[in-house]
């Protein structure tokens, strides 16, 4: 089976097209700015904002199905330019999702937790989304035009951590690099989250198309924390001292984008329909510390062009 990844370069789209291609699949992965060297998959660059070019070169790979990765996830980024994260984050996977569909190719498309506004507990896929940021609005309008495009596509919405090409893309990266290098940093203890570590997500990404789901999921880890705790945890797990992380409220810190502080989903229709539980923060946390003992982070960095 042809897995068509794009934003292979990505926190995302890198480790999921390595763990597609380690399970047996032939991954393609797409890369525009970053590229990479050295991978175990092939790899195809091109501008997703030439539509039509892409396409093109998406039809002639022949994927069995695409999974789309490829998004501005840089909230500030965003915010400066939001006529470009709407063409990038809304419009390309319209097009993207509706030629999935003429193809009769299955389609994911990822999208986040940011499309709540965190006025209340632990959201469910049938509630109302009220988006609070440049990025968070153009990733709900994806989800719309996706979903009007192609009434087959597979949404999930995801928060994750892990190992990234730069070092230096997620949330776990801030804590360890800080941590290693004994520098002070804040972490909130007003925000809350239920992130997934992104090799587990990347398992259950895969298990939810093998198994042709459709429709809007939360694809989360069922128990939440704060991203102070979460930061704790991980100083814990790797022998740092949790005190380099001073406890502060994001309500007191002016915020260039504005951000929700209870971003709780609740995983349990994707439970229910893969018919396990998804794996805990902790466990994640093990991974992850796993992952550097084998130097993974390192291997990493080193496709970097």
């Amino acid at each position: 089976m042809r897995l068509l990844i794009t934003g292979a370069s990505g926190l995302l789209g890198l480790n999921l097209s390595l763990l597609a291609h380690n399970l047996g699949y032939d991954v393609v992965g797409l890369v525009h700015s970053h590229l990479l060297q050295g991978v175990p998959f092939n790899i195809e660059a091109v501008d997703l904002l030439d539509t039509r070019k892409a396409l093109a070169l998406m039809k002639d790979l022949k994927p069995d199905a695409i999974i789309h990765c490829a998004a501005i996830a840089n909230l500030h980024d965003a915010e400066k330019a939001p006529d470009l994260t709407r063409k990038l984050n809304v419009e390309v996977p319209g097009r993207i999702a509706e030629a999935a569909f003429v193809w009769g190719l299955p389609f994911l498309h990822i999208s986040t937790d940011a499309i709540f506004d965190g006025k209340q507990d632990a959201y469910m896929e049938n509630d109302l989304p009220n988006p609070l940021s440049v990025y968070a609005r153009s990733k709900l309008a994806g989800e719309s035009l996706v979903q009007e495009a192609n009434h087959d596509a597979l949404i999930a919405r995801v928060v994750f951590y892990g190992w990234s090409l730069s070092g230096n893309r997620s949330l776990s990266e801030f804590f360890y690099n800080n941590l290693k290098n004994q520098v002070p940093h804040k972490g909130f203890t007003d925000t809350f989250f239920s992130p997934l570590y992104v090799e587990d997500l990347g398992e259950v990404l895969i298990e939810m198309i093998e198994k042709e789901l459709k429709g809007v999921y939360h694809v989360v880890s069922p128990e939440h924390l704060s991203k102070y705790e979460f930061g704790v945890r991980i100083a814990k797990k790797f022998g740092f001292d949790p005190d380099l992380i001073e406890p502060v409220k994001m309500s007191k810190i002016k915020r260039e984008a504005p951000r929700s502080s209870n971003l709780v989903l609740d995983p349990g229709k994707v439970q229910k329909d893969l018919g396990r539980k998804l794996p805990s923060v902790d466990s994640g946390i093990d991974r992850l510390y796993r992952r550097w003992q084998e130097g993974y982070h390192q291997k990493l960095q080193s496709y970097s062009c």
